[in-house]
């Protein structure tokens, strides 16, 4: 696609799986002197297409339309990991008191949305597990995520989500892929 602008066809595989309907995003890291940084991010919470044209979409996505970054240049290429987490159904987190929260989101596991009226963030569930947060801290992030106040979550007119996600990641650039576990 970043070649010549032109879409792959989804390849037909025995498995049912790949064309169930679910939510995946698409993770591209560029490798700068032995590090990874954030190159593009983007994909579908919640499943509305089978998970092979979810993946396609969300990977043209990343790489060429995330408002962050410029869209990836072919040269780039040998240089980028794509990580691919493929999301399970979102679920609203009832509580009677919103300092609960902390009690029922678990980092390594969970992945949070954070809604209120027309603001909306999501953070996988591999992002609190990088930077080392707590629960308090992940629901906060998140917030501001969604552009709200890190506190927005002790408000009852904020929904929160959380999803878990199969994470399959290449190690190198165009190389091995792993199923990535986290926590």
């Amino acid at each position: 696609y970043i070649d010549k602008g032109k879409k792959i066809t989804p390849p037909e595989y025995p498995s049912n799986k790949i064309y169930e309907k679910s939510g995946v995003f698409v993770t591209i890291e560029k490798l700068f002197h032995g590090e990874k940084i954030l190159r593009g991010c983007i994909g579908f919470p919640y499943p509305y297409l089978p998970l092979i044209e979810a993946v396609i979409e969300a990977a043209i996505s990343a790489a060429t339309e995330d408002p962050r970054f410029p869209p990836l240049r072919k040269e780039e290429l040998s240089e980028v990991i794509f990580e691919v987490s493929v999301l399970t159904p979102p679920k609203l987190l009832i509580v009677e008191n919103p300092k609960d929260y902390v009690k029922k989101i678990k980092v390594g596991r969970d992945g949070l949305i954070v809604e209120m009226g027309p603001y909306s963030g999501l953070l996988l569930p591999q992002v609190p597990v990088e930077y080392r947060w707590d629960e308090e801290t992940f629901l906060s992030e998140c917030c501001m995520k969604a552009g709200l106040p890190p506190d927005c979550w002790f408000s009852k007119k904020v929904k929160i989500y959380t999803f878990t996600a199969e994470i399959f990641s290449e190690l190198t650039p165009c190389g091995k892929i792993i199923k990535r576990e986290i926590g």
